[in-house]
């Protein structure tokens, strides 16, 4: 397989991950998510305060978020908890597809 279809899939791979990074509110959301140093997961209404949304836009940006491996949840009763996921091979394939998009901008030519 040639390096340019190598990179697409791999770049079709972490696609979903990129849009969920690209938005400002769900980078606001990120963001807030490091802040929690305990780790103990923030409650929807704390993320509303965070990036000026609505509860349903935050809900929606929360999907987004799972969706792309990025956040999880726990269900405590009726409140859920929301955190940042401890899974990173979204963000291992995200490293090497760059690590070798590097390396073929290095060389100045592809296989």
């Amino acid at each position: 397989m040639s390096d340019y279809a190598t990179l697409q899939r791999n770049l079709s791979d972490v696609s979903g991950f990129l849009i969920a990074l690209g938005d400002e509110k769900r980078q606001a959301i990120i963001i807030r998510l490091l802040e929690d140093v305990g780790c103990a997961g923030l409650q929807v209404p704390q993320l509303m305060a965070a990036t000026q949304l609505s509860r349903p836009a935050v809900s929606h940006h929360l999907k987004v978020l799972r969706d792309a491996k990025i956040v999880d949840y726990r269900r405590e009763g009726t409140k859920n908890f929301y955190y940042l996921t401890h899974v990173t091979s979204e963000i291992a394939k995200l490293q090497a597809f760059l690590t070798e998009a590097q390396e073929i901008m290095k060389r100045g030519t592809l296989k």
